[in-house]
This record gives C-alpha cells, structure tokens and sequence, in this order.
C-alpha cells in the first residue's frame, strides 16, 4: 500500500498539494548574498522548500588530467569541462549550509540537500535536515543510500538512466537499512532534457510497482511536464532555479526565474486540485447552470385551442420549460389555455 510521507512538517500524497522544491544547485556562483537572495525569492514564489547539495570537488572526483574526467559529450552544457574543475565552480561551501536552511526555514519552507558521500550525510544530519535526497547519478551508489537510510529520515531519490531492477536495489537498499518512508522520483539526466525524453507516462507505473510516492525531477524548459506530471500522480517537482539566466549559472539553462517558479506552483496546483474523481451529471457546483440549457418556449402569442407548431415555438435558453426532446410530442397539439409569448411550455398547456 502506497503511503503518505511527512517530511518535517508536511504531508506529501495524493491527497495533498504537489510538494515544490526549489534547487538551487550552483546557480549562485558562489557568491552567500546571491544564494541568499534566492532563499527569498524562491519563499516570495511559493515553494515550500530549498534544496541544495552537498559536496566538494575532491569527494565527488579526482584531480587527474585524464580524458576519464573531462566531460566529453558535445551537446552538454559543460562540454570539454574538466570534472574536478566543473565541481570546484557548482560547489555550495560547506559553512553556507546552516546559515540558508535557517534563512528558508525562517520563511516557511523547509531546507535539505544532496549528500554525495557519507561524510556529507553526517554533517547534514548534525544540521537536523529533515529528509535526504539522493541524485541520480548516486542512485547505484548502496553505501551511500545505506548509510542514509540508517538516520532514520525520508528519502527521496531520482532515477534518471536507472533500470527496474537498479531502482528495486536502491529501494530495498534503503528498507533494509530502516528506511520505509521513500519518494522515487521520475527523471532524466541530461541537462536540458527534451519532453520527448521524459516519458512522465512512468510515474504511476512506478508508483504502482514500488508502491511509494512518486514525483518529477524536471531538466525541461518550462512548466509543462511538470504540470502534466501531477495528472499522472506526482506528488513531489523539483527544478532547478535561477534568479536570472542571462546572467548564467551552471544549471540556468534548463532553472525556472522567480515569475516562472511562481507560476509552477500555482499551476500545478491548479491540475492537482482539477484530477477530482469520475464524475456525470454535473457536480453541485453546476446546479445553477442547468437553468441555462435550452427548453421549449411559447415564441408568440397563442390563443387557447390555437395549434402549436413551429411559429409559435421555439426551442431556447433558459430551461424552464418542456425538454427539448418532446418537441415531436407537442408540435400539432392544441393549446388547453392562452399562452403569451414567454410563456414556458408545460405539459399542463397542451391537449394530450
């Protein structure tokens, strides 16, 4: 049985608003008052929490010149960046941490981040993060989501590139290590992706197969996957987030702007709230424009024992006469009254 998640003080399931996670990823170039800066813009949009990640060049890579560690795809953001070096600019600094998750707590949305080794899971749980997440470049790392399953804390992780059979690892990784409380999200790791890629027709398989919380980690331009997604059971969007992206930032090409992260969270609210349940017939909220259909309606005035025919009916709007379908029924019946023009045709008006 799939079942709800709390993480800190918010409930996230299928009975609850889509849960927004702001990254901030290293879009702040490293610069505290920027990052700052975009704590309370991403409060000012509405989302409900910040996320950011934790590691340094040196325990994410090796400093070797080698063609192993320079990224070599030619349609990558950062084609022909050496990785340490890339790692070096994207890094958020270890003592920034407590000093922006007590600033995004402060106005409302809670704060963790990406642990990419154990000793980043330590020093996140000394700052008392509510739940870890774990990249999707780590989903295959097991002693990376053992250990972070063995502090007692959510975890949400992403899947992008992973096969049925490594997600089942990385679930029952966590499981085994006392961890239940779990959201996978659906993902693609190539940044930007391409909503031909994204396949978002996955998330309640996934769901249904893992039988957790299921959400979107969204590389595409946009808002558009991620709002189809919530028609499809996510319960949890995260994107990435600039505060501008002319001015640039490793992840600005494929990061919402404020406005943009603002309308993501309205917006997604907006589908999630329109799911609903099957439903015919109208809903009580429509009762009052039933009176709008059309129905039969004396058009001119008619003198009592006058035929009714199609010059003195017609059907129109408002409903409160007979129901368009006896039309056949009363056309050539005589009239048991005088009925002036206006008059809503009832059965009462016409000799049977």
């Amino acid at each position: 049985m799939k079942h709800d998640v709390r993480i800190g003080d918010r409930l996230i399931g299928p009975d609850e608003p889509p849960f927004i996670i702001a990254e901030l990823s290293g879009n702040h170039g490293q610069d505290l008052a920027l990052a700052e800066q975009m704590v309370d813009e991403a409060a000012r949009a509405g989302a409900h929490a910040i996320k950011l990640q934790t590691y340094t060049a040196d325990s994410m890579t090796l400093d070797v010149d080698s063609d192993d560690f320079v990224i070599g795809e030619k349609d990558s953001l950062w084609a022909g960046e050496k990785l340490h070096t890339l790692y070096q600019k994207a890094a958020t600094p270890y003592e920034w941490h407590e000093t922006l998750f007590k600033r995004a707590n402060d106005l409302g949305m809670l704060a963790f981040s990406s642990p990419f080794d154990c000793d980043a899971v330590d020093f996140l749980d000394s700052l008392h993060v509510p739940c870890f997440k774990i990249a999707s470049f780590e989903l295959t790392d097991l002693p990376l989501i053992a250990h972070a399953a063995s502090k007692g804390k959510p975890l949400i992780m992403s899947t992008g590139m992973a096969s049925l059979a490594e997600i089942e690892e990385a679930v029952t990784c966590a499981k085994e290590h006392g961890c239940d409380d779990i959201i996978l999200l659906k993902c693609t790791s190539t940044y930007p992706a391409d909503p031909s890629n994204t396949n978002l027709i996955t998330i309640p398989n996934m769901r249904e197969a893992f039988c957790c919380q299921v959400g979107l980690s969204d590389h595409t331009g946009g808002i558009g996957a991620a709002v189809a997604s919530v028609v499809l059971g996510a319960s949890v969007i995260e994107k990435h987030f600039v505060l501008n992206r002319h001015d640039g930032g490793v992840d600005a090409a494929f990061s919402l702007e404020p406005e943009e992260l603002k309308v993501l969270v309205v917006e997604t609210e907006r589908a999630w709230k329109a799911i609903g349940r099957v439903q015919y017939g109208g809903s009580s909220a429509e009762l009052a424009s039933k009176q709008y259909r059309r129905s039969i309606y004396i058009s001119k005035d008619v003198k009592k024992g006058d035929l009714l025919n199609s010059e003195n009916m017609r059907i129109v709007r408002p409903a409160f006469g007979l129901p368009p379908k006896h039309w056949k029924e009363v056309v050539g019946k005589t009239a048991t009254q005088d009925l002036p023009k206006g008059t809503a045709l009832s059965w009462e008006h016409v000799a049977l």
